[in-house]
């Protein structure tokens, strides 16, 4: 591990703690002990529901890149699908980056010998139709109660509606440069050199040849995805799937509490907003952004005590856990290579 990375996991950590210590100070006094008494006193059908759901956003990501290489012509069974997928899980969470776990993710895919051209190809596909789903979602939750946005603090109306704003700008610009891709890059070159000439920014070449490098990635994109139309719906749909088991979290954990039925699908409405708002935001795995777009929403549901609970149960599942179940079947894997490697060493 370099260390870059050894510095993000330490900053990481850090940050998650504050983020506990933070929420935890701002509660009225709910502790600790009284978090593990509500989780006691929680119906255990529901919270068993809502582990599985995590587990099922970790392995549906697993689903989708198979099946998106599947398409492309390279077949990998879902043991190692589970293996790309924690591993992005786990460093996009400690990175600020979203995407931040791909690299690891192709790490793994190109020690299995799948071609960097088409791993590329792979991530960007499920990048771009993970970003479609969570848009979706967002729609779905306007559809069940618009007026659920209205509710929320001015900041994080701000969040949701740049999130909103980036994540669907990147997913129009997928399928601009499907059908233009050429006109779209050109005219991120033109920004770019306008904003170099008006010395807004400097050192134009480098910026140049990343746009350059992105062209290259995303053409390699288009010419492999091209009639590849099935592929891409199944993506969605597993990523989809994947991105609303996480959502679900939480309307899970609410009716363990002893939640009204009639109120759920307005968490899980509210819960999607919040999933837009975070989405974007340079923080590792959006500690304290997170924390405070739930607490916020979850407390025009149900009372702030209430909401507290909600946001530190259900966190405390679909990320925290999520993380370190993802890292120890990352790290599984990583030595399960390093075994396969050295069988493979022939001795001089």
């Amino acid at each position: 591990m370099d260390k870059k990375k050894i510095f993000w996991s330490v900053f990481s950590l850090l940050l998650a703690v504050l983020s506990v210590v933070a929420v935890m100070s701002q509660s009225g006094g709910i502790s600790i002990p009284e978090l593990i008494e509500a989780l006691k006193s929680a119906k255990p059908g529901w919270v068993a529901a809502a582990v599985i759901s995590t587990a099922c956003f970790i392995f549906l990501e697993g689903v989708a890149i198979c099946s998106i290489l599947k398409g492309i012509g390279y077949r990998r069974h879902l043991g190692r699908g589970l293996i790309y997928s924690t591993s992005d899980i786990y460093f996009s969470a400690i990175t600020p980056s979203a995407t931040g776990g791909q690299p690891a993710s192709a790490f793994f895919m190109v020690k299995d010998g799948i071609p960097g051209g088409v791993v590329t190809v792979t991530l960007i596909v499920n990048l771009i139709m993970y970003t479609a789903g969570v848009v979706l979602l967002g729609i779905i939750a306007l559809l069940i109660n618009y007026k659920l946005f209205f509710g929320f603090r001015l900041l994080s109306k701000v969040l949701i509606i740049a999130g909103f704003l980036i994540l669907s700008g990147l997913t129009f610009m997928f399928f601009m440069i499907l059908r233009k891709g050429t006109v779209v890059f050109n005219s991120l070159r033109n920004i770019v050199n306008f904003l170099h000439r008006k010395h807004i920014i400097h050192r134009v070449d480098p910026k140049i040849a990343k746009i350059n490098k992105a062209e290259i990635e995303y053409k390699e994109c288009v010419e492999v995805m091209s009639g590849k139309m099935p592929t891409l719906i199944k993506a969605f749909i597993w990523n989809f799937l994947q991105r609303a088991s996480q959502i679900l979290v939480p309307v899970f954990m609410y009716m363990a509490m002893g939640g009204k039925a009639s109120t759920a699908p307005m968490v899980f409405a509210s819960q999607c907003l919040i999933t837009i708002g975070f989405n974007c935001v340079p923080v590792p795995g959006a500690m304290g952004v997170a924390d405070f777009l739930m607490i916020d929403g979850f407390s025009k549901l149900m009372t702030r005590d209430d909401a507290f609970r909600l946001e530190m149960l259900s966190r405390g599942i679909s990320f925290y856990i999520c993380v370190i179940v993802s890292g120890i079947i990352m790290l599984f894997g990583y030595i399960m290579l390093r075994r396969r490697e050295k069988k493979q060493e022939v001795p001089l």
